[in-house]
């Protein structure tokens, strides 16, 4: 399976637009969303093209191949607009034996590791990108964010395809890429 992560979308059409026309086109198989969906939140701006209801529609096209887990700004009004579960901290995926542990950050991040062995940490949350390997083997990969990027970086998502995560910026070019377990 073909999975897309993206995290920290804060109600911006134009930037969910972005990310399922490189779905589609990239024959993307699941959406998997690290939270901050809708809502933009009271430390950000009003982001670029802010239209929740849209995004809602856009997301309940496809609810069957979207798997979301709950961001700082997500709510259970967020929840009423969405035909697919947000509520949740973390989820877990596994995918040809490879186990990808999602979530947004606020709760479990880097400093705070869920327990158990993961293969692949996915998170969002800071807005800054990273993708790398631990020590333990663990690979990290922070998707940033595709409205708010911080600390000088582009909006960024990543895929994951055959044990391999790959981040990308809007326009669809190769960021990193990296080989898990």
């Amino acid at each position: 399976m073909k999975y897309l992560i993206v995290s920290d979308i804060h109600g911006s059409l134009p930037a969910l637009e972005s990310v399922l026309d490189f779905f589609d086109k990239q024959g993307c198989d699941m959406l998997l969303i690290l939270g901050d969906i809708l809502n933009y939140g009271p430390r950000n701006r009003i982001p670029e093209g802010l239209n929740p209801q849209e995004i809602a529609r856009r997301l309940n096209e496809m609810s069957d191949r979207i798997i979301a887990i709950r961001g700082n700004c997500d709510s259970e009004v967020d929840q009423m607009l969405l035909h697919f579960p947000i509520l949740a901290d973390y989820a877990l995926v596994v995918d040809n034996r490879k186990k990808l542990f999602l979530t947004h950050g606020h709760i479990y991040h880097e400093e705070k590791m869920p327990l158990g062995k993961h293969d692949c940490f996915f998170y969002g949350h800071t807005h800054l990108w990273k993708l790398e390997k631990k020590e333990d083997g663990t690979t990290v990969c922070n998707t940033g964010s595709v409205t708010f990027p911080k600390g000088g970086n582009t909006e960024t998502f990543a895929v994951y395809e055959n044990g391999t995560v790959t981040v990308y910026n809007l326009k669809g070019e190769k960021m990193k890429s990296l080989a898990i377990g």
